[in-house]
C-alpha cells in the first residue's frame, strides 16, 4: 500500500512553499524555494490524479446500490479500475528518492579500447551517435578536447552536453561498448571485435566541489591541430593536473582564459563523479546487481553490424534496428534501462 501519511506530508510541504512564494520571498530564499516548488509540483499532480481516481472509485461503488445509477456506476468503475494501477505505479515512482544530478548537463568522454584503429573509428561512431541523439532532444553538444588518428578515428574526445535532464537520460551509457563488424581497414572481409569506453559525468557546481589553488598545477602548451589553418600556433592550450588524485584534464580552444574555465569545469565533474561513485559503492555494498553501476570496465552493450543487432547485456535487451540506433535513435534503449533501474529501486524501497 502507498503510505497515505507520506502523501499528506508532500502535499503540506507543497502548500507551504506555495504560500511562501505568494508572500513574496526574496533573495537566495526565493531561488531555493522556487527550485523545491518546481520539483514537487509534478509529484503533487501525480498524487492528485491518483487520489481523484480513488475518490471516483469510492463514489461509483456507492452508486452501485442505486438501481437507476447502477449501469452508469459500473461503466465508471470499469474505467477507474483500469486506470488505477498505472496511476498507483506513477505515485510509487514519484516517491522514490531522486538523483540530485538528474536535471544537470553532463560531460561525455569517449576513448577507444581494444581493437587498434578500428576501435578508434568506432569511438568516432559513438560520438556521432550521441551528437545526433542530442540534436533530437534539443541539447547542445560542444567538443572540449578531441584527438584523432591519421585515419579519422578518435584517440580521445571530451564533450559537454548542455540541456535539461541530460544526465538522467545518459547516465546509463557509461561502460564498455563493443562492436562486431568488418573493419574499413580490413581487406580480408573478416569480422573483428573491438571496443570503446564511454563515461558520462554530471556537471558539478562550484559550491559543491571546492578545489584549492594549492591542489592544482596549470601548464600552458601549444595546441596541436589537423594541419594547415587548423593548427593553433599560440601557447593557449591548458593542462590542469589535480595533484591529490593525479587527474589530468586539457582544453585546446583558442582562448587561454576560456581553456582554463573549460578544464576546471571538466575537473570538477570528474571529482564530483568520483565522490558519487564512492558513495554509491558504499550504499550498494550489499547488492548483487545494479543497472548502470558506473563501473567503467563493465561491458554493457554490443553492436553487431552483420546481424543488424544491438544487445544491452545488463537488461538482456536485443533490438534488430542497429542502423537507427547508431543514427541516434536511442530512446527505446534508454527508456528500457530507466524502467529497469526504477523497478530495482521500487523493489529495494518496499513501496
Amino acid at each position: 500500500m502507498i503510505p497515505e501519511p507520506r502523501l499528506d506530508e508532500i502535499r503540506a510541504r507543497f502548500e507551504f512553499l506555495e504560500a511562501k512564494l505568494a508572500a513574496g520571498a526574496t533573495g537566495e530564499e526565493i531561488a531555493e524555494i522556487s527550485k523545491e516548488y518546481a520539483g514537487l509540483k509534478p509529484v503533487v499532480e501525480t498524487i492528485e490524479t491518483y487520489r481523484d481516481l480513488l475518490a471516483t472509485k469510492a463514489e461509483a461503488e456507492t452508486m452501485l446500490a442505486d438501481p437507476e445509477m447502477r449501469e452508469l456506476a459500473e461503466e465508471e468503475l470499469g474505467r477507474v479500475v483500469e486506470a488505477l494501477p498505472e496511476a498507483e505505479h506513477a505515485v510509487r515512482l514519484a516517491l522514490l528518492p531522486k538523483d540530485a544530478a538528474d536535471d544537470r548537463s553532463a560531460i561525455l568522454e569517449i576513448r577507444p579500447g581494444t581493437g587498434g584503429e578500428e576501435a578508434a573509428l568506432f569511438a568516432g561512431d559513438l560520438l556521432r551517435m550521441y551528437q545526433r541523439y542530442a540534436e533530437t532532444k534539443g541539447w547542445k553538444l560542444s567538443v572540449i578536447e578531441r584527438a584523432e588518428t591519421e585515419l579519422g578515428g578518435i584517440k580521445e574526445v571530451v564533450a559537454n552536453i548542455a540541456g535539461q535532464g541530460v544526465f538522467a537520460r545518459l547516465k546509463y551509457e557509461s561502460g564498455v561498448h563493443r562492436v562486431q563488424r568488418v573493419p574499413a581497414t580490413e581487406s580480408g572481409g573478416r569480422i573483428h571485435t573491438s571496443a570503446a569506453t564511454v563515461a558520462v559525468l554530471p556537471e558539478a557546481e562550484d559550491v559543491e566541489i571546492d578545489i584549492p589553488a594549492a591542489d592544482i598545477r596549470i601548464d600552458t602548451m601549444r595546441a596541436s591541430g589537423a594541419g594547415g589553418q587548423h593548427v593553433n600556433t599560440t601557447d593557449s592550450a591548458v593542462r590542469i593536473t589535480h595533484i591529490p588524485t593525479g587527474i589530468v584534464v586539457t582544453s585546446s580552444e583558442k582562448s587561454q582564459h576560456q581553456n582554463r574555465a573549460i578544464a576546471m569545469q571538466v575537473l570538477r565533474a570528474r571529482l564530483y563523479d568520483a565522490e558519487r561513485q564512492r558513495a554509491e559503492q558504499e550504499r550498494a555494498a550489499d547488492r548483487k546487481a545494479q543497472v548502470g553501476s558506473g563501473d567503467r570496465s563493465e561491458r554493457i552493450r554490443t553492436y553487431n553490424f552483420p546481424q543488424g543487432r544491438m544487445t544491452d547485456h545488463r537488461i538482456n535487451l536485443t533490438l534488430y534496428k542497429l542502423d537507427q540506433i547508431v543514427a541516434g535513435d536511442l530512446d527505446e534503449v534508454i527508456d528500457a534501462l530507466i524502467a529497469e533501474a526504477q523497478a530495482a529501486k521500487l523493489a529495494e524501497s518496499g513501496l
